[in-house]
C-alpha cells in the first residue's frame, strides 16, 4: 500500500495502513504489538487499528532514544 496525502488526515488507521505509514511490513508490526514493543494499537471487534497521534508519538520516542543512545565523538 502506498502512504498518500489522504492518510495522513485520518486520525483511525488499520493494520496495514499503520505498517504502511511506518514503512514496515504488517507482520512486523503485528510482532511488535505481540511483544509490546510497536505503537500503541487496540482492537475494534476482530481488527486493530491505530491511532495516527500515537503512531507519530511513538516515531518521535524512537527517533529520541536513538539520539540519546548515541556515543559522542
Amino acid at each position: 500500500m502506498v502512504v498518500t496525502d489522504d492518510l495522513r488526515d485520518v486520525s483511525l488507521l488499520t493494520l496495514a495502513e499503520a505498517a504502511s505509514v511506518l514503512r514496515t511490513p504488517v507482520a512486523t508490526l503485528r510482532y511488535w504489538r505481540h511483544r509490546g514493543i510497536g505503537p500503541a494499537g487496540f482492537r475494534l471487534g476482530r481488527r486493530v487499528h491505530y491511532r495516527r497521534q500515537d503512531l507519530d508519538r511513538w516515531i518521535e520516542e524512537q527517533r529520541t532514544a536513538q539520539a540519546v543512545d548515541r556515543p559522542l565523538r
